[in-house]
């Protein structure tokens, strides 16, 4: 970005700055999550499925209502994808930027991945975080953003020159297509931006540029989500590993992804329902 033609500011410019920041969407008058609730059904729930997610490529599953998935880092540090749609109509999605301007640039523990207008209802609630610990650091970053688009090819090609086949918004998409039987093409427009689990990520202070550094996760450390509704879930290992040095190349070592899914006998609560508003 270049400064150099920049207006000189303007005699009242500390004034304009020290205008005082408002939370646009106060948490507040959000629903609760009702985490003790969760808590108390995952403390019974079984196991009832896994997906391991191979380095570099991704991996779709199905979830009831009221079940449980968990995402765990099981060989080394590395960071994943995740996509979520409703089973029902897979054009109602996860929309992380309402969901970020709802929770903030990275979620933790009662925290919910919001769906699409013009449902806007929750899918999934994070009910345990391994990594909660590490908030936000020196540098402003913290762990598991909505803020990253995804690597994608489309980008790669912009910027680099050169077309690469395992970035996450390709890897979902052959997942995606290959779990509803239907051809690339037509998914193509479902998979959609992403929770980086286990990213870490955050702003830079002079531009406000997208960074990334090494992940925290270590093998053992998980991510558990509650599912409010009936879902198909899609995670991608992401190629750059634990983004520490490059993604979208088979450079960086890359480590796979468990999911596990966990029953508890049944919804701790009815589905929620779609937005109510309608146009008049």
């Amino acid at each position: 970005m270049d400064t150099s033609a920049d207006p000189a500011a303007p005699p009242d410019a500390a004034a304009r700055r020290a205008a005082r920041p408002v939370i646009c969407y106060p948490e507040d008058t959000l629903p609760d999550p009702d985490l003790p609730a969760l808590r108390a059904a995952r403390g019974k729930a079984v196991k009832v499925g896994e997906t391991l997610v191979p380095p570099r490529h991704a991996r779709c599953w199905d979830m009831k209502a009221g079940q449980f998935f968990r995402i765990t880092s099981v060989e080394g540090p590395q960071v994943g994808d995740l996509n979520l749609w409703a089973r029902a109509d897979p054009t109602e999605r996860f929309y992380s930027g309402k969901t970020r301007a709802l929770h903030g640039t990275h979620l933790t523990t009662g925290d919910r991945l919001w769906s699409t207008f013009p449902h806007l209802r929750p899918l999934a609630t994070i009910v345990q975080d391994t990594l909660g610990w590490y908030s936000i650091d020196a540098d402003g970053a913290s762990v598991h953003d909505v803020i990253g688009t995804r690597c994608d090819p489309y980008t790669q090609r912009l910027l680099g020159g050169n077309d690469y086949h395992h970035c996450c918004h390709s890897n979902l998409t052959r997942a995606l297509a290959g779990h509803v039987g239907r051809d690339v093409r037509e998914v193509e427009p479902l998979v959609h931006d992403v929770l980086n689990v286990f990213m870490c990520t955050g702003f830079t202070r002079d531009r406000g540029q997208y960074f990334m550094k090494a992940s925290p996760v270590r093998p053992g450390d998980f991510i558990e989500f509650y599912a409010e509704i009936d879902l198909i879930g899609g995670l991608s290992a992401c190629p750059g590993g634990d983004c520490s040095t490059e993604f979208s190349s088979d450079v960086a070592a890359c480590q796979p992804l468990l999911v596990e899914v966990f029953d508890a006998g049944g919804p701790v609560r009815m589905p929620p329902r779609s937005s109510g508003y309608s146009w008049p």
